[in-house]
C-alpha cells in the first residue's frame, strides 16, 4: 500500500495455512448442513410414518381396562382386515375412541340381562372385559351390524359408552384409523397387544 511502508506481502506459508482454514470452514459448514438436512429428513419420514402407516396416540380414559390404561401411548397399523377382537381407534364426533369390535357387517349382536355377549347365537369368551354389565344400551337387541360398519365395545364394559348406545353407534369403516398392535409408553408396559 502506499505510505504504508510496514507492510509485507504474506509469505507462501501463510498463504496456505489461511487456505487450509478456509477449506475447513467450508467443510464444517458442509458438514453441518449436511447433517441437518439428514436429520430433518429422518424427522420428516417419522412423522409421515407415525400420520399415514402407524398412528400413534395416547389413551384417555377408562374404558379399555384392563387392556389398556389411561395416559399410555399405543401405535396403530392402518390394516385392511378388521376382525372380531381387535381393538381399533377411530374418529366419532371429532374425537378419537379406542374400542374392541364385537361384531363385523352382518353379525348378529346380543347382550343377556347379565352381560354376557354373544355373536350369530354363539356367546363370545372375552377374557379381556373387565366386568360383563349391560352398561348404557338403548339399541333394540339382538342387533344386526349394517354393511360397512363394526360393532364396538370398550373392555369396561359398565363405564364404556360404545356401539349399545345410539350415541356412539356402529363404527364406520371410513371413520377408523387404525388396529392397534402395540403399547409404546410407558417401558414398563411396552409390547405388542395380544
Amino acid at each position: 500500500m502506499k505510505g504504508d511502508k510496514n507492510y509485507e506481502l504474506p509469505t507462501a506459508e501463510q498463504l496456505k495455512n489461511e487456505m487450509d482454514r478456509l477449506r475447513y470452514k467450508r467443510g464444517y459448514i458442509r458438514t453441518l448442513v449436511g447433517t441437518l438436512g439428514a436429520f430433518l429428513t429422518a424427522a420428516a419420514a417419522v412423522v409421515l410414518l407415525s400420520v399415514l402407516v402407524f398412528p400413534v396416540m395416547r389413551v384417555t380414559g377408562s374404558s379399555m381396562q384392563p387392556a389398556l390404561k389411561e395416559d399410555q401411548v399405543i401405535m396403530c397399523s392402518r390394516s385392511a382386515h378388521i376382525k372380531q377382537g381387535d381393538i381399533i381407534a377411530f374418529y366419532h364426533n371429532k374425537k378419537i375412541l379406542v374400542k374392541r369390535v364385537i361384531g363385523v357387517s352382518g353379525d348378529t349382536v346380543d347382550i343377556g340381562a347379565d352381560g354376557r355377549v354373544s355373536v350369530n347365537g354363539t356367546a363370545l369368551s372375552e377374557p379381556y372385559a373387565a366386568l360383563s354389565a349391560e352398561g348404557e344400551c338403548d339399541i333394540n337387541l339382538p342387533f344386526t351390524v349394517p354393511a360397512g360398519r363394526y360393532f364396538v365395545m370398550g373392555d369396561d364394559r359398565a363405564l364404556s359408552v360404545d356401539s349399545r348406545s345410539t350415541a356412539v353407534g356402529c363404527v364406520a369403516e371410513e371413520n377408523i384409523i387404525g388396529k392397534v398392535n402395540m403399547i409404546v409408553l410407558p417401558f414398563s408396559d411396552a409390547g405388542k397387544l395380544h
